[in-house]
Order: C-alpha cells, then structure tokens, then sequence
C-alpha cells in the first residue's frame, strides 16, 4: 500500500470501504470523501445490491472498486476500515465476515437485532481483537457531553426521571421507500422499521447515556413496559411509548410519534431534585438549570473520524462501542417481541395530503404525549382515548430464571 496525496509523508492512509452504497449510505459515502480528499483515507470500495447511484458531492476515484459481493470486495480490496450501511436483518452475517478479514467496523444503527447477535458479535469482536463503533452519531455531541458532565457534577440534584419526546411526520411515500420499510420481518428475518427502532432510535439512546451517567454504571434494564400504535396498515409502530426500569438509576420514559401535529425535534428532558435540563439532541440545544434560556453547544465528533483515531491511538475511547449499545438492543429485543402495534381508529385521525404525501396525525398527541414525558408515565396511564395496556417484559425474572436454570 501507499500514502494517499496530500497524506502526511511515509503516513499510509487506511483504507475504507462501504457496504450498502446507496440510500443513506450517500451521506456515508460524502463523510468519506471529506476525508479521502484531505487523505485521511482512502477509498478503495463500493458495494451495493443495485447500481450506485450518482452522487456529486462525493465522486468516486478511478481506482476504487465497485461491485456487489461484499465477500469478494473484502477479498480484493482488503480494507482496514469498513463502514457498514444495509438493512439491519443483514448486520450481522455482514459484520462477521469484515472482521473475519481483518478489517474494523462502523455499522448503521440498530447493530443488531437481538441480545443473542449481541452476544455473538461481541465475542467475534473478542476473538479478532477489531473495533466496532454503532452509527448512534448523536452520542458525539458537544451538548450531549456537556449535559453528562451536569448531571455528574450533581447540577441536577438527584436524577429522578429521564424522559424523550419527539413529533416527527412520515408520508404514504415514506412506507414505500423500500420493500422492507414499514416492515416487522422481511424473507423470515426480523427488519423493526419502527419509529423506537428506526427514526427516533436516537431519541431511545440518548436517553440511556444519560442514565448511564446518572447510575454511574451501564443501564441494566430490570423491567421494559411497552406500548406501540400504527396509523396505517403497517406491521410496526408510528406511535410509542416505553418505560425502562433499571435495576439501578432513574426511570426512563420514551414517547415519539411520526404522526404528530407541531414537529418536536428531540428533547432529552433530565428531572432531578435541584433541577431540569433539556437537551434538544438534533440541534445541540442545552437548557442546564441557571439558564434563562436553551443555547447551542456546537461540536459533533464524527465517528469514522473517532474511529480512525483509536485506530491510531487505542488509548482514544471510541464514543459508541458496540458493548454501550447493548440497553438498546435489550429494548429493541422486547419490541420484537411485543404483540402488533395497535391500529388507532380512522375517526381520530386527520389525513393531508395526497398520493404518496398523504400525511396523517392523530389528533391532540402532541398534549399526550408532553404529558407522558412531564410525568414519567405511559399513555395508557393518561385519559388518551386510543390507549391499550402495555405490553410488559421483566428482565430481571427472566434472568433469574435463566441463573436458576
């Protein structure tokens, strides 16, 4: 191999490759071309299933290669550095056979789909001594950092709650933007493109770092109470709300919805005896208590970017290490789990739009679910009208009946 142009002298510049080009591997391929350009790396492959689609920003060299075998790309290209970028029912098989050629991994979000492919991930990554970082980007936030380091320096008091809210919209077009969208399992593999899952996965996570700071250890989740509605004939949810109970910490309550009325982008809301803070993760806005009103922390580290230096430097913590990811995973697991969402009654709902724009929101949810998150309670604890009990895993039974047997 040689030093890329523009790489500092003798500095060879690891080579990256991406699997699953297109869709929203785009803005992977855009992140990678930055740093081709100041070579940082190199790009030496594509793949995809289908063609790769033109992408201006992010040219690529004449030399990479392009093709549709992950397997014989690995073989070929032999990269150091692999960005991961599919449907998540295909994380895993993908993921053993890049570590198995030696290459290290930043995979898309969710990383995988049960704890058991946790559980095997994590002990191919033992066993190959490669570096795995998750696609939670939000997890490199400036704000983010400055909001653990509140909670830690005890600004807030005792962590009494933790709650998200968010209101995205989603059109008719939106569940037809691929043949796994909308899905619960495709070709008998698990795909969960829910709004806990898929969209809001961020708003889940957040949550959980920041409850790993308050319980100063990582979150173990005791007991998970889920509850999961659909506007459309969909086999997931557009509408959620969950409680985690760890075994240590504060609770943890999740309500979003992609059929909301005013949009809500993310709010992290942190309840503690002396305090509240809330961090509006998509824009780095911070509300600390003291503060008269929210500011923007700027500074997101990108995590290729982080990845490529603990490569450097192992002593450099990588920010979304697979084994930080695993209360996601545990979450995700019970919403696998969990019966169909609940379909809501056409008459709450009010549709605009037409063809594949049609958009439809369910009326007042926005009020419901701001009241979930100010009371740390679940919609079928409120007078929501649509409401159904939750469906209810306790993990901590389950393990003692796992110890006991």
């Amino acid at each position: 191999m040689t030093g890329v142009a523009g790489s500092p002298s003798g500095v060879v510049a690891p080579r990256v490759a991406l699997i699953g080009a297109n869709g929203h591997g785009r803005w992977h391929r855009r992140v990678i071309a930055g740093l081709h350009a100041t070579g940082r790396v190199r790009l030496v492959a594509l793949v995809d299933l289908h063609p790769v689609e033109d992408e201006p920003e992010a040219p690529v060299p004449a030399d990479a290669l392009v093709g549709t075998d992950h397997r014989a790309m690995l073989a070929q290209a032999r990269p150091d550095v692999v960005v991961l970028c599919t449907p998540p029912h295909t994380h895993l098989p993908i993921a053993l056979d890049v570590l198995a050629a030696g290459a290290d991994l930043l995979m898309e979000k969710p990383p995988v789909l049960s704890m058991a492919e946790h559980d095997t991930l994590a002990g191919a990554l033992a066993a190959t001594g490669r570096a795995c970082q998750v696609g939670f980007q939000a997890l490199g936030s400036a704000a983010l950092a400055e909001l653990a380091q509140a909670v830690a320096a005890g600004r807030l008091g005792t962590v009494t709650g933790i709650a998200t809210v968010a209101s995205w919209q989603r059109s008719d077009g939106y569940y037809a933007r691929s043949p796994w969208a909308g899905r619960r399992s495709l070709d008998g593999r698990p795909v969960l493109d829910g709004a806990l899952v898929n969209p809001l996965a961020h708003a889940v996570m957040q949550s959980l770092a920041v409850a790993e700071v308050a319980a100063g250890a990582p979150v173990a989740p005791a007991r998970i109470e889920l509850e999961r509605y659909r506007v459309r004939p969909i086999e997931v949810d557009d509408t959620a709300a969950l409680r985690v109970v760890p075994t240590a910490g504060p609770p943890i309550v999740v309500a979003v919805t992609l059929a909301g009325e005013d949009f809500v982008p993310g709010e992290v809301i942190v309840t503690g005896t002396a305090g509240r803070a809330v961090l509006e993760y998509p824009t780095d806005r911070l509300l600390l208590p003291g503060d008269a009103e929210p500011r923007t922390v700027a500074g997101r580290r990108g995590l290729l970017e982080n990845l490529l230096d603990h490569r450097a430097d192992p002593r450099v913590p990588l920010i979304a290490p697979l084994a930080r990811t695993a209360p996601f995973t545990a979450v995700l697991e019970v919403v696998a789990g969990a019966p169909e969402p609940t379909r809501i009654d056409p008459e709450l709902l009010v549709g605009t739009g037409d063809g594949a724009d049609r958009v439809l929101t369910i009326r007042g949810v926005n009020a419901a679910l701001r009241a979930c998150a100010g009371g740390g309670r679940l919609l079928s604890e409120l007078a929501v009208p649509w409401a159904v009990a939750p469906h209810v895993v306790d993990l901590d039974a389950r393990r003692g009946a796992a110890r006991d047997g």
